[in-house]
């Protein structure tokens, strides 16, 4: 029989002091991944060993046998029903001002302490080592011996999205305490890393997501213009490839090769800067981006790309503020079905309108002459207009469309899906249904003179919803009936 080797961690604690609470899940983190990275190292220089070692994720645990009395209007920081909630963590040192905030509300609202411990979940060795770069898992067979003998490596049985998506059955009378198990953070802030080259400490609370990438030179410029005034708050600048700059006039070093998902972060010292996301083209790569982002709780994310304008009194150049989605993107449906409606968050609609009122000079009626609200269809065919025009065409009518992309309906979806409040603000690039076609040099002409204050419009946006309180912007629309207390 393989001897089980395991750090010796303390035993399980009640804290009501949040601050302390994180501290010893920083401690028992490290404590953990430190073991499991000392043994892999070992393991790699002196070959197969003769037992197996393990360590396991920290836990947050809280008991409560009374309903919490709570102001109706919040929509987190309690557990829906009295029992036992729980939840694994990873990262704590990433997460502490969020885990703070939450241990906090969950001790306020329900007068209880919280119990902190190793759980019972082990720590995958490919994430343990994640952090250090002296330490790479090699490829199965480059070992000489089978990694899963020694470690343990990651399983699906906790990554999945079943809490998020409403499917969870926690048969031993354990609810969960927040929507992601630390495998599932886990992963996903390794798929940060790959798909946009910045790491995951880099991301802000407020994400614009684009499918194009002329606005991130727009997104540079505003960046270094902010970081010239010491009264902006804005502290640095990361580009793609984790290059850092605090002078505004410090040159950036590229890659020699982009991401799939080329990512840029102007930071304030809360995390409630300022985070872009060059997408790219259709819905796949919107889920992906948006799936893994979301553990990282931000407050707010919002699309600012271009679309096909579906109307002939569009011109290029309007806004396209959503206030409904035609899903026809396909990739969400078996998480989120197309029957469920994905509705306008009043809080982003004002903010993204107030911003383009302040961008443009516009106001009430004389806005309409750029900006109008309505349903944006999103699909997964790029070359939807080669079909027969009966089939598609009909349906934008009968959804009453205004405009046309492959990125916005899923995002918003996935907001929904994972309680991040979105928005979606467009601009029409061109109108295939009214022969106005994207074509080389109309396309020179529109990004020269929209992109600058179209992204403009995105960041007012986002400095709106920062000044409001986040018990405000979370809505409770975003909530189930049997949610977690964590946000």
């Amino acid at each position: 029989m393989t001897t089980l080797l395991t750090p010796q961690a303390p035993a399980p604690e009640q804290f009501t002091d949040p601050a302390a609470a994180v501290a010893r899940l920083e401690e028992l983190y490290v404590q953990a991944t430190d073991f499991l990275c000392d043994s892999f190292a070992d393991a790699m220089e002196n070959g197969a060993p003769a037992a197996r070692f393990r360590a396991y994720y920290p836990e947050i645990r809280i008991k409560t046998s009374t309903y919490a009395q709570v102001d109706s209007r919040l929509s987190f920081g309690h557990v829906s029903e009295p029992g036992v909630h729980a939840t694994t963590v990873t990262r704590p040192d990433l997460f502490r001002s969020y885990l703070t905030q939450q241990i906090a509300l969950l001790i306020k609202n329900h007068g209880q302490p919280v119990t902190i411990a190793a759980s019972d979940t082990p720590i995958p060795v490919h994430f343990a080592v994640a952090n250090n770069p002296d330490l790479v898992v090699p490829h199965q067979g480059a070992a000489d011996f089978t990694l899963r003998d020694v470690f343990d490596v990651p399983d699906l049985t906790t990554t999945n999205d079943d809490i998020v998506n409403g499917v969870h059955d926690h048969e031993d009378a354990v609810g969960p305490l927040s929507l992601f198990t630390a495998q599932r953070v886990d992963y996903s802030l390794a798929r940060l890393a790959h798909y946009t080259a910045t790491d995951a400490g880099h991301f802000q609370n407020h994400v614009l997501f684009t499918n194009y990438q002329f606005y991130v030179s727009e997104f540079e410029n505003y960046a270094r213009e902010q970081l010239a005034d010491p009264a902006s708050g804005y502290t640095s600048f990361v580009s793609t490839g984790n290059a850092e700059i605090t002078d505004p006039k410090a040159p950036i070093e590229q890659p020699l090769k982009l991401p799939q998902m080329p990512t840029y972060h102007l930071k304030r010292k809360d995390r409630s800067g300022i985070t872009l996301v060059n997408i790219g083209v259709g819905p796949s790569n919107a889920k992906t981006a948006t799936d893994h982002i979301a553990v990282l709780r931000p407050h707010a994310w919002l699309m600012v790309g271009h679309c096909a304008g579906l109307r002939n009194t569009q011109a290029l150049g309007d806004f396209v503020l959503a206030h409904a989605y035609l899903r026809e993107d396909k990739v969400l449906d078996d998480d989120l079905p197309v029957w469920v409606p994905i509705p306008p968050l009043a809080e982003v609609q004002v903010a993204l309108e107030h911003a383009v009122a302040e961008v443009t000079k516009l106001e009430g009626y004389e806005l309409k002459r750029i900006m109008r609200t309505g349903t944006v269809a999103s699909v997964d065919n790029r070359n939807w207009e080669l079909r027969d025009q009966s089939g598609p065409v009909q349906r934008l009518s009968q959804s009453r469309a205004i405009a046309l992309d492959m990125e916005s309906a899923t995002i918003a979806a996935n907001g929904y899906r994972f309680r991040v409040p979105y928005g979606t603000l467009l601009c029409v690039s061109d109108k295939p249904l009214h022969g106005e076609l994207k074509l080389p040099g109309m396309a020179s002409s529109f990004y020269t003179t929209q992109v600058s204050r179209h992204l403009a419009i995105g960041i007012k946006a986002m400095e709106h919803l920062r000044g409001m309180p986040l018990e405000r912007l979370h809505s409770r629309k975003l909530r189930s009936f049997d949610e977690t207390a964590f946000l």
